[in-house]
């Protein structure tokens, strides 16, 4: 078959990828799993958390989007993200002033959050239009000090820090501005550039799980927060039902979204958090992140049903998996 752009169908994953994992490890907690942001390893009193992420569809600011993008999948586990390798791969005959961006950008992002880049590789590689950053991350933690994306359990609320698209929208305003600024003004696109500051999810991450009652985080990415919301069903084994106007959704996002005819609740979400929380913490966890300056909702809840529900009005319809 031919694979769409995006993530591989989740059916590839199970039949193909999750079959062909090397030699079976005792230090490995958690491996590859659907909807599993990142793997778990066994250091005696530590367990270390691993991930991984391309940034593929930015041109601006992917090196500050490689370090964030990469630290908020840590964070998820309510770990602190620590150590980054990074791999930079450049279209033939590209300046070498990109370099230097590329590698200035990731170490203020890098240096604002804490992480060391301890490592990575660099390359001219043929048949690239743009650059791509490939970035492998670490954090560190007690031993069974964390939560994973597969943690959420029936009656949980699900909860959902800022707003949908924030990655997306901040992406087409800036390389796309030259098309848009034919039909915005100038003060919606600087807003919409500005979105870049809300992507980490760090902050949200690490004040939900010091809150307590925090039993799984994920951070939507491709196929934007209704993907995740599937991402984390899958994990768990459940159902959610999901009410749509709870779902902020930015006017700078629905005005771009509806220029281009993209869902904004598909749209490329990095920045956003969403959590599945005990019933009698969702409220505790929403004001902590208020306290913070963190806009939060609870959206949703886990059901035992395997039925993902989306809720628009007075109705309420099955929510397909959407393209990533």
């Amino acid at each position: 078959m031919k694979l769409p752009s995006g993530k591989i169908p989740i059916d590839i994953l199970k039949d193909v990828v999750f079959k062909n994992l090397g030699a079976a490890r005792s230090e490995v907690t958690l491996g590859p799993a659907a909807g599993i942001d990142g793997a778990v390893l066994d250091f005696g009193s530590k367990n270390a958390i691993i991930s991984m992420d391309p940034i593929t569809g930015a041109v601006e600011r992917i090196g500050w989007l490689a370090i964030n993008v990469n630290a908020n999948d840590v964070a998820t586990f309510g770990v602190e993200p620590a150590f980054l390798f990074s791999c930079l791969l450049l279209p033939e005959k590209a300046d070498s002033e990109i370099v230097e961006t590329i590698s200035a950008q990731m170490h203020n992002a890098a240096k604002d959050l804490g992480i060391a880049i301890v490592g990575g590789h660099c390359e001219s590689t043929p048949g690239l239009t743009n650059p791509i950053v490939v970035g492998c991350i670490m954090g560190l933690t007690e031993k069974g000090k964390y939560v994973t994306s597969a943690g959420a359990k029936a009656g949980d609320k699900l909860i959902l820090t800022k707003s949908a698209g924030i990655e997306g929208t901040a992406i087409l305003a800036s390389d796309r501005e030259t098309q848009l600024a034919k039909v915005f003004n100038s003060e919606i696109l600087e807003s919409a550039k500005r979105f870049y500051s809300q992507i980490s999810v760090v902050k949200d991450a690490l004040t939900a799980y010091r809150t307590g009652g925090v039993h799984a985080m994920h951070d939507p990415t491709e196929g934007g927060i209704l993907n995740g919301i599937h991402e984390m069903a899958d994990a768990a084994g459940l159902g959610v039902s999901v009410f749509e106007e709870k779902i902020a959704v930015e006017p700078e996002t629905a005005k771009i979204c509806r220029f281009y005819e993209i869902d904004p609740l598909q749209l490329i979400s990095s920045g956003a958090l969403l959590i599945a929380a005990d019933p009698e913490a969702g409220d505790k966890i929403v004001d902590a992140l208020s306290q913070e300056h963190i806009y939060a909702e609870v959206i949703g809840e886990f059901n035992p049903n395997k039925r993902i529900l989306l809720h628009i009005d007075d109705s309420a319809e099955i929510l397909p998996r959407p393209n990533s």
